[in-house]
């Protein structure tokens, strides 16, 4: 069972490692993971780090070279014509992609720590009586977003951007996806205007906007990665991770991170509702998950509403 509070470590580091597959488990990093994070240009005495594992997607020209090379097969289990293995791959067809968050805050370490996890039903009211005044009176950076914005970083990784302040955005490669194969494909528009923070900030007078961002998004896509708008499933989250309008792009066929129905939102169907009703969003209640770690959780139970 995983510990309340992480070991420290000589120099009073704690090093979090999540794997991403979602079965398995977090678990606390040892000494010889700092090191590693040293490694990449990332020290420092009493800072704490958060290692983010994920076993990358196979590429399918590499799949003759995984079985042409020997390689360490244990068998698990035979019946019939069926066989269970667990293979050794060699170091360069079993690759790990870490993503690190350094310095990592204390929400950072909480935010991917495991916790039992509720749904919300949230009413307009609760949205301006809990979660807004939550929203206003947290400090949680977003500098990172301005500086793709303001092209102080990343940008190399920029696919398209729409320079237009009111109607613009910037589209990139999410973190998660390392662009080897398409399998995973994983893009994030950043909306120009800062002043939207989520869905229920929407009103009909965004509809350019959005419809940009799901045109020339699609567009984009297609031309620099060849996959058609039919192949992407295109939505926003609620609640998002981060309080800067943006809105995620991903293959049909993969099971991204907060795809499922109790977060995602198709941007298709937001563009069509606020078409019908412009103050759609400020009079619907909304579902959405939270851990019960969370501070929001924690605000919704002292209302009574959990």
């Amino acid at each position: 069972m995983l510990p309340q509070k992480p070991p420290v470590f000589p120099d009073g580091e704690r090093i979090l490692a999540v794997p991403q597959d979602k079965h398995a488990s977090c678990f606390w990093m040892g000494w010889t993971g700092l090191r590693g994070c040293e490694k990449i240009g990332l020290s420092g005495e009493g800072t704490d780090a958060v290692v983010i594992l994920e076993k990358t997607p196979f590429q399918e020209e590499k799949i003759p070279d995984l079985l042409k090379k020997a390689m360490k097969a244990e068998l698990q289990m035979q019946n019939d014509i069926y066989c269970t293995f667990y293979l050794s791959p060699p170091p360069e067809l079993s690759e790990i992609k870490a993503t690190v968050v350094y310095p990592a805050t204390e929400k950072h370490i909480q935010k991917y720590l495991r916790h039992e996890v509720h749904l919300i039903r949230e009413t307009w009211e609760d949205y301006q009586n809990i979660t807004l005044p939550f929203i206003q009176s947290q400090s949680f950076s977003i500098q990172w977003v301005y500086n793709i914005l303001e092209k102080k970083a990343e940008t190399e990784r920029i696919v398209h951007e729409n320079p237009d302040p009111s109607n613009g955005f910037v589209l990139v490669p999410d973190l998660k996806w390392n662009q080897n194969q398409l399998d995973d494909l994983y893009l994030v528009a950043v909306v120009h205007r800062r002043e939207i923070k989520s869905l229920r900030d929407l009103t009909a007078e965004h509809l350019p906007l959005l419809r940009n961002v799901l045109q020339e998004g699609k567009e984009a896509i297609a031309k620099r990665f060849g996959v058609p708008g039919s192949q992407l499933r295109i939505y926003l989250h609620y609640q998002p991770s981060y309080y800067h309008l943006h809105v995620h792009f991903t293959a049909v066929g993969h099971d991204a991170p907060g795809s499922s129905v109790e977060r995602a939102h198709l941007l298709a169907d937001v563009i069509d509702n606020l078409a019908v009703d412009s103050t759609f969003y400020q009079k619907r209640a909304l579902t959405f998950p939270l851990r019960a770690d969370e501070p929001l959780f924690k605000k919704f139970q002292e209302a009574g509403k959990v």
